[in-house]
């Protein structure tokens, strides 16, 4: 199985911070958000290679980052060619780059860059070898507006995603899917698909509903928070919990 953290965007909300420095290498409690991802990664054992896709801009600093890493996996960092907002691939784009940079031809696990989570990505990866089909991740949301804001998927009582849409002005249930996917090797040749057809290369959740009308998809529920950075407050908010977590 091989690992994709989607890096490549210019997190421009979260100005000055980031005009000079990759969202995913901020500092939450004196680690890095980065660290704070692969470090769960590294427990995966069916992961033998982690997969930074950046920017041209940011490229250099992910490369350091690697160097003064250690962890047990192969760390691997790819350049998209991308030098501002305007001309980025996009998440799914990003990820079709690196399928054919690589030649990528595992199981995929796809993790956005800028995610905080409690989870472990060992349960994950144990309950997408146990279903047998791509997977997901989902988890119980009680904010009305949070559900507006998110990916929302529904499902039958074994866990099937039955349909997913992002943002949707009325949420047809109170599961959030966030930037979390286990994808079987077989399933790769449809991003190139997906894409081609002219379908939305941004956010990674578009994907999904193109996904189920080929192939079957589980949810993994879980428990525990997960925090989404995306502008300063909530940068600010973040580094507060932890802050406190490690007190």
């Amino acid at each position: 199985m091989k690992a994709i953290v989607l890096a490549a965007g210019y997190a421009t909300r979260l100005y000055p911070l980031t005009k000079d420095r990759p969202k995913p290498l901020l500092e939450v409690a004196g680690k890095t958000i980065l660290d704070y991802i692969v470090e769960k990664m590294d427990k995966v054992t069916q992961i033998d290679e982690v997969i930074i896709v950046t920017n041209d801009k940011f490229t250099t600093h992910f490369e350091e980052w690697s160097k003064s890493a250690s962890y047990t996996k192969k760390l691997t960092v790819v350049n998209d060619g991308t030098l501002t907002n305007e001309t980025r691939l996009g998440a799914i784009g990003d990820i079709q780059f690196v399928l054919e940079q690589l030649k990528v031809e595992d199981d995929l696990m796809v993790l956005a860059g800028d995610n905080l989570f409690d989870f472990e990505l060992t349960d994950f990866a144990s309950y997408f070898d146990e279903v047998g089909t791509d997977c997901i991740t989902a988890y119980h949301e009680e904010n009305d507006d949070q559900l507006k804001r998110a990916g929302i998927v529904e499902l039958d009582n074994d866990g099937k995603v039955l349909s997913f849409e992002e943002k949707p002005a009325q949420p047809k249930s109170s599961y959030c899917v966030p930037a979390f996917y286990l994808y079987q090797k077989d399933t790769l040749s449809k991003f190139k698909q997906y894409l081609l057809e002219g379908n939305n290369p941004d956010a990674p959740g578009h994907f999904v509903p193109f996904l189920i009308k080929y192939k079957p998809v589980h949810a993994y529920l879980f428990d525990g928070k997960r925090y989404d950075i995306g502008n300063l407050e909530s940068y600010e908010r973040v580094q507060g919990i932890f802050a406190d977590k490690t007190k």
